[in-house]
């Protein structure tokens, strides 16, 4: 094999159907005997909806299709549980909600799309050990050896796999233990309702016909030890114990039954001192646990998995320069920092939703007006809890636009987010006279497009060329092409510096 992929959850799963989309040859090994059956990640955000659509399900749909056929759109989404929401309407994305879909139906999609493209996917294969050289990676499944040219660790919080790579994994300990259940109401609600008072908090979110999500926290389980935190992470969650939670602190259990996941959490906030120890990555879990707040985490790992993909693609294939492979362009240099600001913005939201006082009454009160009035609290919020604020950076005296995420302009023929593949860069031309048209090259695809317009393209004014990574962030833009050639052959020269 090309790759190994330890894990087959989403983010394993993603990786993979990236890859084998790129030409590389990947398989999953995975412990469990078989997909989950857990909601857990039931949140999906603009962004990972936008990165889906690159992949084609198993039915020929983009996947990004499948899911919203499958989940339910809400237009806005919660900061810290307060009143006032984010408002996604007006998102610059062809995905402006947030789409409620139970984890295991994602991870159902991305098993159905590697299955019908005949990628392997091992369950009971529990990664025992795992060894890497100058030249390959081993792993031991049972009493075999299994070996790759390089390996993904998406195995989760207690990654086999970055231990084995030696990659510390700093961060806080945990004071706090909260729950979290998927049940069925016999009162149900008809959109998401948020309590909080001295008592605790509690969220009931509908996420199917069906299914609501409960999670909370009751006042007494903040500043423990994390020995005790740890100790009661390790008791069962029950149903008995969910619906006194509720009574506490809503003052009615809502006639919850029937639960199909009930689980702890903590506010541990940890990231991987390193995405990538030689041949060996880290994504979603793996690198990064956090405080389960706004339904963030799936939606980083998956993020995580589209950056990693096609960067790791051309290094197998040979046509990767070294500042994409562990330069400022690599992946442990762009997503890490996404990580540090995902810990920080869960940190922050832990001291909103969890300080149980007057005090802390007072903040929410404040913050919460903050969102009500819109405008720089709100849009900042919504791009970062979205996905689509996130940038990478750019040299100095860079047009705005390199490094920002693509949004799903017109083309020709279709739209951006469409034509997107791990494998290959999109050469836009704005150019009227479609002078560009003869550029395409092994790794560029030209596409001629009309010049971006409308609300929130003000940056694209002057842009006739730009150059899209296969992950729809903008390598390059300008208002001509001269510096076009030294652009491609930066990104996909082997042995540039």
């Amino acid at each position: 094999m090309d790759v190994i992929v330890v894990g087959g959850g989403p983010v394993g799963l993603m990786a993979a159907a990236l890859l084998d989309a790129a030409g590389v040859r990947v398989e999953v090994y995975e412990r469990n005997s078989g997909p989950s059956r857990q909601s857990r990640g039931s949140t999906m955000h603009p962004r990972t909806l936008e990165v889906l659509t690159m992949l084609e399900g198993a039915d020929g749909r983009r996947i990004s299709d499948v899911l919203v056929a499958e989940g339910r759109q809400v237009p806005d989404a919660h900061f810290a549980t307060l009143p006032d929401r984010l408002d996604y309407r007006g998102l610059d994305s062809a995905f402006p909600f947030v789409l409620h879909i139970p984890q295991w139906r994602t991870e159902r999609i991305l098993a159905d799309a590697l299955r019908a493209r005949s990628v392997p996917v091992h369950y009971g294969a529990e990664v025992a050990e795992v060894t890497q050289s100058a030249d390959e990676v081993r792993v031991r499944v049972g009493e075999a050896w299994h070996s790759a040219r390089f390996l993904i660790g998406a195995d989760g919080a207690h990654s086999l796999v970055r231990r084995a790579a030696g990659i510390d994994f700093p961060g806080t300990e945990p004071d706090q233990v909260g729950f979290g259940a998927d049940v069925r109401l016999a009162e149900p609600v008809e959109r998401a309702q948020y309590y909080w008072n001295l008592a605790g908090h509690v969220s009931v979110v509908p996420l199917t016909e069906t299914t609501t999500r409960v999670f909370g926290l009751k006042a007494g389980d903040v500043g423990l030890s994390s020995v005790e935190v740890r100790r009661r992470q390790a008791e069962p969650f029950t149903l008995p114990e969910l619906l006194d939670s509720l009574t506490a602190i809503c003052g009615r259990d809502f006639g919850a039954h029937s639960p199909s996941w009930l689980s702890r959490s903590s506010n541990a906030g940890r990231h991987a001192a390193t995405y990538r120890a030689g041949r060996v990555m880290l994504a979603g879990d793996a690198a990064h646990v956090h405080l389960p707040a706004g339904g963030q985490g799936l939606n980083v790992g998956l993020q995580d998995a589209t950056n990693l993909a096609w960067k790791l693609a051309a290094e197998v294939r040979g046509w990767a320069p070294k500042e994409m492979t562990d330069g400022e362009a690599g992946y442990d240099a762009e997503r890490r920092p996404v990580a540090e600001q995902l810990v920080a913005n869960t940190r922050a939201q832990d001291a909103l939703m969890h300080t149980f006082s007057p005090a802390g009454g007072a903040l929410r009160e404040m913050f919460s007006g903050f969102i009500a009035q819109g405008g720089e609290v709100n849009r900042r919020l919504a791009g970062v809890l979205s996905g689509l604020a996130v940038a990478y950076p750019s040299p100095d005296g860079a047009h705005p636009l390199i490094g920002t995420r693509a949004p799903d302009l017109p083309l020709a023929h279709g739209t951006l987010l469409r034509v997107l593949r791990p494998d290959r860069f999109l050469l836009l031309d704005f150019t009227t006279d479609g002078s560009l048209a003869g550029l395409t090259a092994a790794h560029v695809e030209v596409h001629a497009a009309p010049l971006p317009d409308g609300p929130g393209r003000e940056a694209w004014h002057d842009v006739r060329v730009a150059l899209i990574r296969p992950d729809g962030y903008i390598a390059y833009a300008a208002p001509s092409p001269a510096g076009l050639f030294d652009a491609i052959a930066a990104w996909t020269t082997p042995d540039h510096s």
